[in-house]
């Protein structure tokens, strides 16, 4: 995919900080950072997203997305860590290359507000829904 941004990095062809590569798979510093050390996991192979990637490939990855999170929480001295993966526009994908964010988090930077709760009845009707999509 020569106008991936993520291929182009995996082939040298763009400069990153790289912090971790196996043969399946780069880790690297986002460039546009949502805090110090925001790491971005990616299978060197080119898949648009996660529906695409095989199921060992995706599991590999996060394999790597586990082995790296402890080591940017200690890098960064932070004990909170959000691990993000989007798919679509939509959802927030920027990139259209399957990648997981590892982002530290330090106390402030959460988004979660204390009166953000679905109710009980509407949570049991999104996991029946979700149930019967599993396959």
């Amino acid at each position: 995919m020569d106008d991936c941004v993520f291929c182009q990095i995996i082939q040298r062809k763009m400069p990153a900080s790289i912090v971790y590569e196996d043969s399946k798979v780069m880790a690297f510093l986002s460039h546009r950072p949502v805090n110090e050390g925001h790491t971005l996991v990616v299978p060197k192979k080119h898949y648009v997203d996660i529906y695409e990637a095989p199921e060992e490939e995706v599991a590999y990855l996060f394999t790597i997305v586990k082995k790296l999170t402890h080591a940017v929480r200690d890098a960064i001295g932070t004990s909170a860590i959000r691990i993000v993966q989007n798919n679509s526009k939509n959802a927030g994908q920027v990139v259209f290359h399957l990648h997981v964010h590892i982002i530290p988090m330090k106390e402030g930077n959460h988004i979660w507000r204390e009166n953000d709760f679905r109710s009980t009845e509407l949570l049991e009707k999104d996991a029946r829904e979700i149930r019967q999509k599993i396959k």
